[in-house]
């Protein structure tokens, strides 16, 4: 079965309800939908893996869970293994390696785009558009802020992309302008 997107977004609602985490499905969405279109991938494919990279998280958010509770929900409804593989690979407590093109970018989008949606919403405009990637790494420097997020993290999977931060955060940026709107993210600006 190859899954549309309107059919992962019913998924996605079925099982989540808190707002914060439908955007930010939505956010990791509009960033690794931008990387398919920057590398000449299948940004259908690719939308959807990161719509649901975290579906079943409100109802199962431990590490025994989740991922693995939402990858026996899609493989029960038919989804092509390497949709379960990719989501898989974005937890690193998983032990599942992360080897394809997607696997690496859902995995630097994953984190960044929650960071990013951070640091768009402490600015006086509350807004992705006005947000530059400086702004972004005076905040990685800020170890209270955003304290949860590994910057460990947020670098490595610049790395993996093979990109240095400031581009990927430029990218993330630039990608998530587009999705504003649904983000909530468009402020006063």
């Amino acid at each position: 079965m190859t899954p549309t997107r309107d059919q992962a977004w019913r998924l996605l609602t079925e099982y989540t309800q808190n707002d914060r985490l439908l955007k930010h499905g939505l956010a990791v969405e509009a960033a690794v939908r931008g990387y398919a279109r920057h590398f000449d991938e299948d940004e259908e494919a690719w939308g959807i893996v990161a719509l649901l990279h975290d579906f079943d998280y409100e109802r199962w958010p431990s590490p025994e869970d989740h991922p693995y509770r939402g990858c026996g929900i899609l493989r029960a409804r038919g989804y092509p293994e390497p949709v379960m593989r990719a989501i898989l690979s974005h937890a690193d407590y998983t032990g599942v390696a992360r080897e394809s093109r997607l696997e690496h970018t859902l995995f630097a989008c994953d984190e960044m785009a929650g960071f990013v949606t951070a640091a768009a919403l402490v600015r006086p405009s509350r807004s992705v558009l006005d947000l530059e990637a400086k702004s972004v790494r005076k905040r990685m420097k800020d170890k209270a802020f955003a304290r949860a997020v590994s910057r460990d993290d947020l670098r490595r999977g610049a790395e993996e992309l093979g990109l240095s931060l400031d581009e990927h955060i430029t990218n993330v940026i630039r990608f998530m302008r587009a999705a504003a709107d649904d983000l909530g993210l468009r402020g006063a600006v």
